[in-house]
């Protein structure tokens, strides 16, 4: 089994703040989000991802709430995980990238450089956005308001579908940058003065509907070749996403049948985008609260939520429970074709540390965890190959 955590403030409740282990004065310092990286690569923990966002957090579908009352305020994904990444030697670090306001080749670059920080351990999770407060940040361009009760009209079912083809673009892109430098592209001979081979960089030329882009890029290829590519999938058209462009896609079933049902269906569209023999995992996303007790994890909930002023729910199932518990939900998850999940603590430190002190050895008693890391990069610790350079196999390959 493959298990991350989503790391998002003080935890994914919005009372998780006033927690009495809490660190609300620590948000925002580098020594707070190392030491949740370290806990995490202390229960051998895949990768962690880290949320970010292109506006403040708000308890409103697409706008702002003006709340005072809840964490308000982040730091940038991509600099946090640059920055703990020399401070830690085997856990993968997946931040979050918007894409609909960065450019492609901004984030390439960026991601490229946290996997030669990190030595291979670097990825990216892809996160469109479509609200008109937030493309004001920008003034570039403009999207209607789109509420819940628009859903299902067929200006919100465009909307949707322009928004996630732009991503699959985006990626498209990325990836295309990370190729274009062959491997041994740098020679960096002192003797003959040849720093660089200029015939092993190659223009990507992508012309689409919403980039275009010349290449190649300023950075290297990865030392993973490519970085992990994650994204956030609820529904058919945000699977088809995963389908076409990521190699891990974040799912949010109710049960079983539900889990069974969405890798069904990421896997036809797979199929149908002609990735059917490329290695894609899907990963359950569940918000935690775990206690020595199902009933001392419930009260905890409940607690915050009276702190909230709210009954917490989530797009994800929210589980109160143990350890054991927990695993036992897993493992039953696991079997409906489920290959990993990423887990999002309630309250950290406590739900975090839980999963890591906790979880982990309860999963690893039933034989069904690592009990070390025994890979050298992200990739390799996920079971994905490094491939292949698209453009060193077509130069070598006139036909």
């Amino acid at each position: 089994m493959h298990l991350s955590v989503a790391l998002d403030g003080a935890g994914w409740h919005p009372a998780a703040w006033r927690e009495p282990r809490a660190r609300p004065a620590d948000l925002l310092t580098a020594g707070y989000w190392t030491d949740l990286v370290t806990e995490a690569e202390r229960g051998l923990l895949d990768f962690v991802t880290f949320e970010d966002g292109l506006s403040l957090q708000s308890s409103r579908f697409g706008e702002p709430d003006q709340r005072t009352d809840q964490v308000r305020g982040r730091l940038d994904a991509v600099l946090i995980a640059a920055r703990v990444a020399p401070l830690t030697r085997h856990v993968g670090l997946i931040p979050t990238a918007v894409v609909t306001h960065t450019e492609p080749f901004h984030i390439s670059k960026a991601i490229a450089t946290l996997d030669y920080v990190s030595e291979g351990r670097a990825g990216l999770r892809v996160k469109v956005s479509r609200t008109p407060h937030e493309a004001a940040h920008f003034g570039r361009r403009t999207f209607p308001p789109l509420s819940l009760a628009d859903r299902g009209t067929p200006a919100a079912a465009q909307e949707l579908a322009d928004a996630f083809d732009e991503a699959a673009d985006y990626v498209q892109v990325v990836r295309q940058l990370w190729d274009s430098w062959e491997d041994d592209a740098e020679i960096r001979d002192g003797a003959t003065g040849r720093f660089i081979d200029i015939g092993k960089l190659h223009y990507i030329d992508f012309s689409g509907r919403w980039f275009s882009v010349k290449g190649p890029s300023i950075t290297p290829r990865p030392p993973q070749g490519q970085p992990v590519v994650a994204a956030l999938a609820h529904a058919s058209v945000p699977y088809q996403l995963v389908a076409r462009s990521a190699d891990i896609g974040f799912v949010t079933p109710h049960d079983s049948a539900h889990a069974r049902q969405i890798v069904s269906e990421i896997r036809g569209a797979q199929q149908h985008a002609g990735r059917a023999d490329e290695p894609l995992h899907v990963f359950g996303d569940l918000v935690v609260f775990l206690g020595t007790d199902a009933a001392a994890a419930r009260r905890r909930k409940e607690r915050l939520d009276d702190l909230a002023g709210a009954v917490y729910t989530s797009d994800a199932l929210v589980f109160t429970g143990t350890a054991a518990e927990l695993a036992d939900l897993l493992l039953a998850w696991q079997q409906a074709g489920l290959a990993g999940f990423r887990l999002r603590p309630g309250a950290i430190p406590d739900d975090l540390e839980a999963i890591t002190r906790d979880l982990v050895p309860e999963l690893q008693r039933r034989g069904a965890f690592r009990r070390a890391y025994e890979a050298p990069d992200l990739r390799a610790l996920l079971g994905l190959s490094r491939p292949a350079n698209r453009y060193a196999t077509l130069a070598e390959d006139p036909a």
